[in-house]
């Protein structure tokens, strides 16, 4: 082998991310994960020496896609309103696209918490203080209720990223279909900024 080739690295770790989705990280398998991308275990083992490496090159990228935006939204001179419906809007939207992702993060971590140790720490610690200037404006302004702004990210991450990491079980109680479960995110990305605001107004 003469080279790494992008596009066969890509092809991988798209694949990876998919076998990891469907059968988890533990019980994932080189096998499984080279048939998927249509290469040989060899080669596969050529870019990502052993299933750990190629793990943590999966989380790393599937991690990279959604906490810099989210990050770079709360840490931009937006006023805090426009702060919430872009997070909102922008998680929603991607969510949709990946249901399974906050599932896969937090199994990730929960087994592996070095993964996310360092990732974004510097720029979340930028986005906490500017938000929090935001909060403690608006509080002596009297438009808002003094809050931490690590309570205030916890509560619309919450509102945001529980019906897809519990999306079984809210299919299961709400008795919704794929179809109703679209239509009810939906609904919720119209909901959130509103209720989540409102419940910072005194």
């Amino acid at each position: 082998m003469t080279g790494r080739d992008g596009d066969t690295e890509a092809k991988i770790l798209d694949a990876a991310h998919v076998v990891f989705m469907r059968s988890g990280t533990a019980g994932a398998r080189m096998q499984e994960i080279a048939d998927e991308a249509g290469v040989n275990k060899a080669l596969l083992h050529y870019y990502f020496r052993s299933k750990e490496k190629l793990a943590e090159a999966v989380f790393r990228r599937t991690a990279g896609e959604f906490f810099p935006r989210v990050f770079g939204v709360l840490a931009s001179g937006l006023p805090l309103e426009e702060k919430v419906r872009a997070v909102v809007a922008g998680d929603m939207d991607f969510l949709s696209r990946h249901p399974y992702l906050p599932a896969y993060i937090i199994s990730e971590v929960h087994h592996q918490p070095e993964r996310i140790v360092g990732l974004m720490t510097e720029f979340r610690r930028v986005s906490l203080d500017v938000l929090q200037a935001q909060l403690d404006d608006g509080a002596r302004e009297g438009r808002y209720r003094p809050i931490r702004a690590e309570q205030a990210v916890l509560n619309l991450v919450a509102m945001i990223v529980f019906p897809f990491l519990a999306g079984p079980l809210v299919g299961a109680v709400l008795n919704l279909d794929a179809a109703d479960h679209q239509a009810l995110m939906a609904e919720r990305r119209a909901l959130i900024p509103e209720f989540f605001l409102n419940a910072l107004r005194p």
